[in-house]
Order: structure tokens, then sequence, then C-alpha cells
């Protein structure tokens, strides 16, 4: 009997282990998105054919600007932002952090949207001024991607008011509603909360005559809209939801259609953890090699028009160009980027095959 004893002890410990034991989480309940229409966003698979660009800059190249020096810029885990024309790329700058949204402002100099160190401003000659790195006292926790407007306010999301960038599988295991779509305002120097409460606030793209902004709610796979002009300034509302993958970065091409990098496609069983919050306590407790998911090498980025239609879905499957937390159209060509990548991809854009009904 002594070994029953044992046993059951033993039990109780490990019961309560997995019951009780600290975790850096504090999980609640939510609801995941809209599952997809399939159909709407049946994918092309061409995305294997693009042309692979500065390859082995490093890990997760995760956005791509053209400068006004005709050359590509892109941010890397390690701080670096590097400079690239074809296949030969050197380094700009490093900023200390992690470099994530980049846009040239009408001046020359490069807006970075840096995970740990806010909004940065880096001039032409490299070097680095600090625009933004808290909001009413307290420091932003993950400065995500950004866009600027005519009058160059800079719009730009803050992903997490909860974890970092190091540790935003934890955003997703806690499930809570805290990312922010915020404003800065160079000629002030004020930056304001313009909305709350997103489910990890991502890529930011202002619309046709900046008359509103769009902001990705990654884990939800869907868009939010906030009008800035016009009789509704002020109200939000759904622009997109449904969308078939996690939407990362966000850009709009300007002349008539919105680029969404999706990171990975839906993960089903990821989200059937949404409403049961103590299962990811639980979940918290194993080791991390038990509890690791390994997301498809699966690449997909869609375009959409300012009426919500699907002008492009382009996928790839071939393992070249996956884990897309970026896609620009610039100058006819889309650029792609990734968290995980060492290269960047380029593909040259077919016309679309949807066209208007």
């Amino acid at each position: 009997m002594r070994w029953f004893k044992r046993i059951l002890v033993l039990l109780a410990l490990a019961a309560g282990y997995l019951l009780f034991w600290p975790v850096p989480i504090d999980a609640v309940a939510w609801f995941p998105g809209v599952d997809p229409d399939r159909v709407t966003f049946e994918a092309d698979d061409v995305l294997g054919v693009a042309e692979v660009l500065a390859g082995g800059v490093g890990p997760g190249p995760e956005d791509v600007t053209l400068g006004p020096d005709g050359n590509f810029y892109t941010g890397l885990q390690d701080g670096r932002v590097l400079r690239f024309r074809g296949y030969r790329w050197e380094e700009f700058v490093d900023t200390g952090g992690r470099p994530l949204g980049l846009q040239f402002d009408p001046a020359g100099n490069l807006i970075v949207a840096d995970a740990f160190r806010g909004l940065l401003l880096v001039a032409p000659d490299g070097s680095v001024t600090e625009l933004v790195s808290e909001v009413d006292g307290q420091p932003m926790k993950f400065v995500d991607d950004l866009d600027i407007a005519d009058d160059g306010t800079i719009w730009f999301s803050d992903a997490s008011t909860r974890f970092d960038q190091r540790d935003w599988k934890l955003d997703m295991m806690e499930g809570r509603a805290t990312g922010r779509l915020l404003s800065f305002d160079p000629t002030t120097g004020q930056t304001t909360v313009r909305l709350d409460g997103l489910m990890f606030a991502n890529g930011v793209a202002l619309g046709p005559d900046d008359a509103y902004v769009l902001v990705n709610e990654t884990w939800l796979r869907r868009i939010k809209r906030l009008w800035i002009k016009g009789p509704r300034a002020g109200e939000s509302e759904i622009f997109v939801a449904g969308l078939p993958g996690y939407p990362d970065n966000l850009s709009f091409d300007g002349s008539g259609l919105f680029w969404i990098a999706l990171a990975s496609p839906q993960q089903p069983k990821l989200e059937r953890l949404a409403g049961k919050p103590w299962l990811r306590e639980i979940l918290m407790r194993l080791p991390e090699m038990i509890r690791k998911v390994e997301l498809p090498p699966v690449g997909w980025v869609v375009a959409i028009s300012p009426e919500g239609r699907v002008k492009y879905s382009l996928k790839d499957t071939t393992g070249r160009c996956y884990s897309i937390t970026s896609a620009n159209d610039l100058g006819g060509s889309l650029l792609m980027g990734s968290i995980v990548m060492d290269h960047v991809c380029r593909l040259s854009l077919p016309p679309p095959a949807r066209e208007e009904p």
C-alpha cells in the first residue's frame, strides 16, 4: 500500500502544479473572428515564383519600403535597418531595438515603428531621434506599424499593453484586447490614443484622401476602420472580417488596393482554445516543447479594394515566401517581408483576375 500512497501524493502534486503554479498570463475567454468564405479567398498559388532579394540579410525582414535614393529598406530582429538594391545590401543604421514598420516622410527621413523604442526618426545621415516612447506617462510595449498622412500626422499601432515583441505569443494565450491605434503630431509632439481595446493591433494604412485609417486586429482576423474626415469623423466600424489568416502589416498602394499580409493561415486548433482560459493557463505550465505549435511554411497575401472586394489572393506553398508580414506594391512589384525568412521576396504583379462585377 505504501507505493499506492506515493502515487497518490505524486498525482496530487502534479495536479497542484498544473492548476496553481504561477504563469505570466492572466487568461480570459475571448471569441475568435468569423470563419472565412473559402470561395471569396480562394488563392492562386503563384508566390513560389517570386524573386529572392537580399538573400541572407538576417532574421526577420519584417517590412520593406522604397527610399528617395532608389534603395529598398528593411528592418531586422537584431535591430539593424538595411538598404538594398537587387542582391546587394548594406547596413544603414542600428536602432538598438526591433524595427518593424517603416516609411519615409516627405523630407526624406525614415520613420520607424520600433517595437522596443517607440516611434523613431532616422535622418539621411543615419542619426536617430526618438519621437515618442510613452503615452500618458506609460511606456509603450509593442509599437508595430505606421502610416503617414499628407498633413504629417503619423498613425501607428501599439500591439499590446501587456507584452512586448519578444513575448507576442503570450498576448494570444492571455486573450485580453489591449492593443491601440494612436496618432503622433510632429508639429506639437502630441500623441493621442484613437482606438483601444483591439485584439493585437498590427498593420496600419490610411485610405484614399486620408478620409479614414485602417488597423488590423490580428487574433480576430479582421480590420477596423476609423473615420478621420467627413460627417462620420471619429466613428469606427469593421472594414473586413473573416480573413483566411492572421493579418500582420497593411499597406495602401495609392491607386485603389489595400495589401494585407497574412502571417499564417487560420489555425482552428488554436482558436478552439479561445473559450478555455483555464486550459491555456494549464498549457503554459507544460514544457515549451510540448505546447509548441509549428505553423505551416505558407505565404499568403490578399488585396482588397476600398469597397471591400477581394482583387488578389496569392499564396505560396513551396516554402520560398512564407510567414509573410508585409506586402507593399512598390513600382508595380510586390515586395514581401517576413518575421522568419532571411530574405525579401519580389513578385511582378499580374493583372487582377477578379474584376468588378
